[in-house]
């Protein structure tokens, strides 16, 4: 469930934020929620995402929804109509899209690996036990990334892809037609300013200024990139002198308002200022757009701005598709797998106690059976049960590969009177390593005399 670029707009998406310490608490509230087994929170400029594991939990998923609503704070109208919500397959297929870049702002852009690896590796950090991010939710996320990269690799979808660096530069340069000789500052320390930056350098701007709120971050980042660090305090009289301002930090609140501008300027400016916020929490208030010569826009304004690689980035949106589909038929066959092997072991087991519990009561009443008797009624009493078993085995198999694993599964476990299996102890499925349901995991029946 969450919200994105598609539902909501920058001004809603904002109160939906989380910083990494936000995140890592509510994971750790959650998990206190009844029902609650994995969750992972991801929140990025264009989307805030809170994926859950069991999703068929109706009083999860209403804490799951709290969960962002508390973040958001009194909206009008309330968040329900901003969210959107998937389970099942199709939240699977819905993740695959957005690591490999189908459902960016700026299609096929790169930067959502990183931003959803984030996301995952900072679930890790919940101190819970078992871990929030477990067995399923370790699996879909990692072939989440190897679909990102087969759809980078295998289709024209992230050649010349624009990210949103590069479509800040491309809007630079429409204000100002070139951009050598120009005064640029980046507002914060990110990896997002940093790149629009270097995209500008290419550009010879002049001078680079970097503010920051921790004056040493400030330092590296200029030292890097050839500019100057001020500090912090500093930053409002530098924006007098400069022509494009990027800002993209993880500040809560607005850091550029109007009334420090005009106090900074000291009246109207004479020369225009682009103003790139990348920020979600947005860095500067919007109020400051209305200013003379200042041309401030935000991460949606860039969605208007369309390069010359489109159509060939489009034109690979379906081969990427055709990539997500495949791989996640392959979660789901996997996903179903995890309750018919420890089932196939669980039928097996107790139909195994059945029948040794049943040789004893018959070696009770035939005590005078000599040994080599004996054994032949034991491996009788084995063939007997391979064969009883053989053909429920091979269907529940079956079942999986054509998507009514967990059909069969229910249905086995009621007639059977095994519902007490739980998936989450058997030591092949607890890992989240791929479930094999090869013949291996059941014996074969034993061929009679006649090779049958």
């Amino acid at each position: 469930m969450g919200v994105s670029h598609r539902t909501a707009p920058v001004e809603i998406r904002e109160r939906f934020a989380f910083t990494d310490s936000e995140v890592v608490a509510a994971l750790g509230g959650l998990r206190n929620r009844a029902g609650m087994k994995e969750a992972v929170l991801l929140s990025t400029c264009n989307r805030t995402e809170l994926y859950l594991c069991p999703g068929s939990d109706p009083n999860l998923v209403a804490a799951g929804e709290a969960v962002l609503a508390d973040k958001a704070g009194g909206l009008v109208g309330g968040t329900a109509q901003y969210l959107y919500r998937e389970r099942g397959l199709e939240s699977v297929r819905h993740l695959y899209r957005v690591v490999g870049g189908l459902d960016s702002l700026v299609l096929g852009e790169a930067e959502i690996q990183g931003q959803v690896k984030t996301a995952y590796e900072l679930a890790g950090r919940v101190p819970a036990d078992p871990p929030v991010a477990g067995p399923v939710l370790h699996r879909l996320f990692q072939t989440a990334f190897a679909v990102g990269g087969q759809i980078r690799s295998k289709t024209p979808l992230g050649e010349g892809a624009a990210s949103v660096a590069s479509v800040a530069v491309e809007l630079a340069r429409k204000i100002f037609g070139k951009l050598e000789g120009r005064e640029v500052m980046i507002l914060g320390a990110g990896n997002t300013a940093e790149l629009v930056v270097e995209a500008m350098k290419r550009d010879r701007i002049r001078g680079l200024v970097v503010a920051n709120r921790t004056y040493d971050r400030a330092q590296d980042l200029a030292g890097r990139l050839a500019g100057k660090a001020v500090h912090f305090d500093e930053m409002p009289f530098a924006l007098a002198q400069t022509d494009i301002l990027v800002a993209s930090t993880a500040a809560p609140h607005a850091l550029v308002t109007l009334d420090g501008f005009r106090h900074a300027v000291g009246g109207r400016r004479k020369k225009p200022l682009l103003i790139i916020d990348l920020a979600i929490p947005r860095d500067v208030e919007p109020e400051l757009g209305g200013e003379a010569n200042v041309f401030l826009y935000n991460v949606d304004d860039l969605r208007e701005i369309i390069d010359g690689n489109l159509s060939q980035r489009q034109a690979s949106v379906s081969d990427a598709e055709a990539i997500v589909q495949e791989h996640a038929e392959a979660f789901a066959h996997w996903h179903d797998a995890r309750d018919v092997v420890p089932l196939i072991r669980g039928l097996r087991g107790r139909w195994g106690n059945l029948r040794e519990s049943e040789l004893n009561w018959l070696w009770h009443r035939l005590s005078h059976l000599p040994e080599e008797d004996r054994e032949v009624v034991e491996s009788f009493s084995k063939r007997l049960l391979n064969k009883l078993l053989h053909e429920p085995t091979i269907r529940l198999k079956e079942g999986v590969a054509n998507g009514r694993g967990a059909e069969f599964v229910d249905a086995v476990r009621f007639i059977y009177g095994i519902e007490d299996i739980d998936i989450e102890d058997d030591p092949d499925t607890r890992s989240g390593e791929l479930v094999e349901t090869g013949p291996e995991l059941a014996e074969q029946p034993e061929q009679n005399d006649t090779g049958e």
